[in-house]
């Protein structure tokens, strides 16, 4: 081939597209990230990161945001993070959205409120039955429940803060879902805070437009005699 000639317009898409979806997924393993955490991560030049944030802006995969910053803020405008829209989530979803809140519908019009609730305590029966089996093996409470939603999908990881330890969670299977019903996120906290023996606060979630699942622990009150 000479120096003159190019790779057919093909290969060149496909190669686009493969990496638009590294970029993609990236950001929803690891939550919503600059384009310098991206370059560094993909191993991608800053200028390619750039052209492919672009195309998934414009294709409505992806929007910016200023970054959300816990405890003091340093000086400056907060750098722009690039977060999955529901389009773009809706690229990973598997489950069978609009038929599950079809049925939650009519499950609602049958049995009411109190169905729907119990459906959704339901569901959180499968990781309170994986922390009890596999509590002596992970360690500490937290780290216990960050690994048994890990197996049900949730991509999820532990960041001390100051005042405790969050639990970010970025992946939600049920998220459309839990959109029309946020009885399973509602759930879901009751039996985090079951299971960690704390009072456990939920500050943002993906069901609610949140590019994580973020739920703060606080650490435990110690108690004078």
């Amino acid at each position: 081939m000479s120096s003159n000639e190019t790779l057919p317009p093909h290969d060149t898409d496909a190669d686009e597209a493969t990496t638009r979806d590294r970029v993609a997924r990236s950001i929803l393993e690891q939550g919503p990230s600059t384009a310098a955490e991206l370059a560094e991560r993909l191993d991608l030049t800053p200028a390619a990161v750039r052209r492919h944030l672009a195309a998934l802006i414009e294709s409505g995969h992806l929007e910016a945001r200023d970054q959300r910053v816990y405890g003091q803020r340093g000086r400056g405008r907060p750098a722009k993070v690039f977060c999955l829209t529901d389009a773009g989530r809706s690229e990973f979803y598997q489950a069978y959205d609009q038929l599950a809140i079809a049925a939650l519908e009519f499950l609602r019009a049958e049995g009411g409120q109190q169905a729907i609730t119990a459906f959704a305590d339901q569901v959180m029966e499968e990781v309170r039955r994986r922390f009890t089996a596999e509590g002596a093996e992970y360690g500490s409470p937290a780290d216990v429940l960050a690994e048994v939603l890990n197996e049900q999908g949730y991509v999820a990881t532990l960041k001390p803060v100051a005042s405790g330890t969050q639990l970010c969670q970025y992946h939600c299977p049920v998220a459309h879902v839990a959109r029309a019903f946020p009885e399973l996120c509602a759930a879901e906290t009751r039996v985090f805070s079951e299971l960690l023996g704390s009072h456990v606060q939920r500050l943002a979630t993906i069901a609610h437009g949140d590019g994580v699942c973020t739920t703060h622990i606080p650490h435990p009150v110690e108690r004078t005699s």
